[in-house]
């Protein structure tokens, strides 16, 4: 299958707005949940948000939930990830990922082993 390809990282100011691309052309897109982690240099895997692969659900994680939002285009094969009111704590790689299941609990979503695809990563820096 076609690499996940992540694009829109890059380096903004604080209270800027970006929006992540993950292209799935290739892959079993439209039956499949999506995810986005990100990761900080020496700090662990962290779950952000998770849309259900008929995306009639999602799921943003409680620190985020008021600023991120997940978004899914079948017709494109093309996961997002609008950030809004970007703070320096939001600096990391972030990565999409996608499972061989459709939906599942909270415990389940945010575990990063659940996941089958990974995306390489795209970088978000923010400065003051």
């Amino acid at each position: 299958q076609a690499p996940l390809v992540e694009s829109g990282g890059g380096l903004v100011q604080a209270g800027s707005s970006l929006r992540l691309s993950c292209a799935a052309s290739g892959r079993p897109f439209n039956s499949v949940a999506a995810a986005w982690f990100r990761q900080a240099p020496g700090k662990e895997r962290e779950f952000l948000a998770a849309i259900a692969g008929n995306g009639e659900q999602s799921y943003v994680e409680g620190s985020v939930e008021d600023r991120f939002s997940i978004s899914r285009d079948d017709a494109k094969a093309t996961l997002y990830l609008q950030m809004n009111d970007l703070r320096l704590e939001d600096t990391a790689v972030y990565l999409c990922a996608f499972a061989i299941w459709s939906w599942s609990g909270i415990s389940y979503l945010s575990n990063t082993n659940n996941y089958a695809y990974w995306g390489q990563g795209t970088q978000v820096t923010v400065s003051s």
